[in-house]
């Protein structure tokens, strides 16, 4: 099942580092299946706050996002990043083919009937 990286950077002055990351962060992604799905890409805000950018890298699977940001590779350049741009950062697994929302919906309500009981 895929699954994503997904950060949420804030706004940040330009820097070297920054640029250097840039540069070399794609072959840490190579050897895991990574690939950007967005990146430095605008945004509408349509409720609450976000200010900053998304970046979504998605991977075959979470046993692949997690060695990618384990891995030597990325470890060795992440403080590029980090040093210059506070964000949050989260590995998160997709939903499997055919996912459909009102069987978790059911599965709430059963809960929900339960507790009322």
């Amino acid at each position: 099942m895929t699954a994503y990286a997904i950060a949420h950077l804030r706004p940040a002055a330009p820097h070297p580092d920054i640029a250097e990351y840039m540069e070399r962060i794609p072959a840490t992604l190579e050897p895991f299946g990574g690939r950007f799905l967005v990146h430095a890409t605008r945004h509408e805000v349509k409720e609450g706050a976000w200010p900053g950018h998304v970046v979504m890298i998605a991977f075959p699977g979470i046993t692949e996002a997690r060695d990618w940001w384990d891995s030597p590779a990325y470890r060795e350049i992440a403080p590029l990043r980090s040093r210059h741009i506070e964000g949050d950062i989260i590995l998160i697994d997709g939903v499997p083919d055919g996912y459909d929302p009102a069987v978790t919906a059911a599965a709430l309500r059963k809960e929900l009937d339960a507790a009322a009981d």
